[in-house]
């Protein structure tokens, strides 16, 4: 995948991290390699799987959608996870 993206991911503990990336390998190594020592999130448990990936046209609206995607509720991020991803226009 190219460009910009929103992702989710779920760690060890089950709880869910909302983040952007060009590069989602990149950064799921980066979590990985870093847990423990990085973002905060990721002190209490491992990344453990990659949930929902939604790509972005650009820097800004992936950020955008990351704070709408934040600021959701547990249930309302999960009913996102379990949608059929959307078809582009």
């Amino acid at each position: 995948m190219t460009g910009w993206v929103v992702y989710i991911v779920e760690n060890e503990r089950g709880a869910l991290y909302t983040g952007v990336t060009t590069s989602i390998l990149r950064r799921l190594a980066e979590h990985a390699a870093h847990a423990g020592r990085g973002a905060r999130f990721f002190r209490l448990g491992r990344p453990a799987r990659l949930r929902y990936v939604e790509a972005a046209r650009d820097q800004g609206c992936a950020q955008r959608r990351e704070a709408e995607i934040r600021r959701l509720g547990r249930r309302a991020k999960l009913a996102l996870i379990a949608a059929p991803a959307a078809l582009p226009p």
